[in-house]
């Protein structure tokens, strides 16, 4: 049976868990800490309508993430063109149903399910319930390689994307890592954590309940500035932030920046058994006298989380959507997939075109990228 659930509090947080694995974006504590501080719902244009997958004896086999979104803000993966030619042909894009991690394009399970079997009901499912509640479309984002088999039978369309994630190759530690890259490009990474170390901010790293409500603060601060640089609003609050280093201290780790021991920057990382992700950040340029410091972002965001998870043993530091220059500081292209399904024939005929003759584009790129590798066979290069 197949059951929507429009909160997340109406799903036990075992059975989730016991289904999501280990990422922390994907647990039950994440996704109800959005819900609870309306980052998501309806007032958001996020409106939850998880989809569950029940045996006879009313047993979970399946969870599917799912929202009803009314426009295209927090996704990562940009439609927005699709919805411009809805408009331009008197047709409603929104609302649609997307399974995604929300403001997080994390890839990971999105059929969270026991088995083969109830991942396809679970795909199955979301398709008859776009089509009950008339969505335009349905889309699963930054799913797993896995599952494409599985989403072309059902009907979907398979897009990719570039990210760049840190590889650990069991580097034991910074210094190994520097080693075995090019040498310009060793030679920059030194030059801008010397930079940042001849200012004399003092940098330190918080996990746990190390990390205090004044520093949720302060980074909740942080996170709103770089928005507001950008002309923006931020998808997220104060609020989550700090519900979030309640309900998941385990996954949370900020560095933070001081400069005369006053707070400048900060950036937040989740971890995970295996991976780091690097999530967001900011600063307070007027913090401490002083202004702007062009290197202070290379070394909150990649370095110190670099690391971080060779000392951790972390297999991967997973840097964000996009940005083409974290390859150049020792991180590595990655595809990631997205998959869609559009009820308009016309448009789905339409999109899958697009999609076929966007996809050598992409692996055209990927391929250039790949051969930029930052990395040398021989560390005396």
């Amino acid at each position: 049976m197949l059951r929507v659930h429009p909160h997340i509090a109406d799903l036990p947080a075992d059975g989730w868990n016991a289904l999501a694995g280990t990422s922390p974006v994907l647990q039950h504590a994440f996704l109800a800490a959005l819900e609870q501080t309306d980052c998501v719902g309806a007032g958001a244009g996020w409106q939850p309508c998880h989809l569950e997958l029940t045996n006879e004896a009313g047993m979970s086999q399946g969870l599917l993430p799912l929202y009803l979104k009314h426009h295209s803000y927090g996704e990562y993966v940009f439609d927005w063109s699709w919805a411009q030619a809805y408009r331009e042909h008197g047709l409603d894009y929104y609302p649609k149903l997307v399974s995604a991690i929300p403001f997080t394009p994390v890839p990971g399970e999105r059929l969270l399910a026991v088995d083969e079997a109830s991942r396809s009901m679970l795909v199955r499912g979301a398709l008859t319930l776009a089509q009950d509640i008339e969505a335009s479309s349905l889309h699963l984002l930054f799913h797993p390689p896995a599952d494409l088999p599985l989403l072309h039978a059902a009907g979907l369309q398979t897009r990719t994307q570039i990210q760049f994630h840190w590889l650990n190759q069991g580097w034991q530690h910074f210094d190994d890592f520097l080693a075995a890259m090019k040498r310009e490009k060793r030679k920059k990474i030194r030059q801008e954590r010397s930079k940042v170390a001849a200012t004399g901010i003092r940098i330190v790293r918080k996990t746990g309940h190390d990390i205090s409500h004044e520093d949720w603060a302060f980074f909740a601060r942080c996170y709103s500035n770089t928005y507001h640089e950008h002309r923006s609003s931020p998808y997220l609050s104060e609020a989550f932030f700090q519900l979030l280093g309640d309900a998941q201290p385990e996954a949370c780790m900020l560095v933070l920046a001081y400069r005369n021991d006053e707070p400048l920057a900060c950036a937040l990382n989740l971890i995970g058994p295996e991976r780091l992700y690097g999530r967001y950040w900011g600063a307070d340029w007027n913090a401490g006298g002083g202004g702007f410091e062009p290197s202070l972002h290379f070394e909150l965001c990649y370095y110190q989380g670099i690391e971080f998870a060779i000392e951790r043993g972390l297999a991967v530091f997973e840097g964000g959507a996009q940005g083409e220059h974290k390859q150049a500081r020792g991180f590595s292209p990655v595809l990631t997939y997205s998959a869609h399904w559009l009820a308009h024939p016309g448009f789905a005929r339409a999109v899958a075109d697009y999609l076929q003759r966007e996809r050598p584009l992409i692996e055209q790129q990927y391929q250039a990228l790949l051969a930029r590798d930052a990395f040398s066979a021989s560390s005396s290069e």
